[in-house]
């Protein structure tokens, strides 16, 4: 399973994982606006318990915000390759923009398959929280991302605001 929840034990693979990125996008991250950790150990801490808090549905969450279940892409090694979101509904801005899923793989490990595999787990995770079908979005020039997602069932139903938005099946027999 390439899906693992968020740990405290991490944080040597979090400055890798963050160095490789160099500042690109971190999409599934859960690191938003200016809310990004302070790269220290207790600022890792803190973004971890926020994390998790943020899938937890009997904490309320800031207005705007929608609970979110958080994961790290991780290979069959259990190095840590990524992000993943997988966001419980949508406000009208994920609705736009963001969808249910978002997730990015770092730089160097990239075209290894780790996205196609998580995101085929996010959908049955997704099924698993009551959603019939979940809405996956990338940037209308990510060529990569939009085969990653139609190769796992996703239909495209439009272009907004130069994101590519699908609709996949989150029941492998629907997909």
């Amino acid at each position: 399973m390439p899906l693992r929840f968020p740990s405290l034990d991490r944080y040597p693979d979090f400055l890798d994982l963050i160095a490789d990125f160099d500042g690109g996008s971190l999409d599934g991250s859960g690191f938003w606006g200016d809310h990004r950790p302070v790269l220290t150990p207790e600022g890792y801490r803190a973004w971890v318990a926020t994390l998790l808090a943020e899938g937890n549905t009997e904490i309320e969450l800031p207005a705007g915000r929608v609970h979110c279940s958080y994961f790290w892409i991780t290979d069959a090694d259990d190095a840590w390759v990524g992000f993943l979101a997988l966001r419980h509904t949508l406000n009208d801005f994920l609705f736009e923009q963001g969808g249910h899923i978002g997730y990015s793989v770092r730089p160097s490990r990239r075209r290894e398959g780790h996205a196609h595999s998580a995101l085929r787990e996010a959908l049955t995770r997704a099924a698993d929280l009551g959603l019939d079908r979940a809405l996956i979005t990338c940037d209308d020039d990510n060529v990569a991302s939009a085969r990653t997602i139609e190769s796992c069932g996703g239909v495209w139903e439009d272009t907004r605001s130069d994101k590519r938005r699908y609709w996949a099946a989150t029941t492998p027999s629907d997909r």
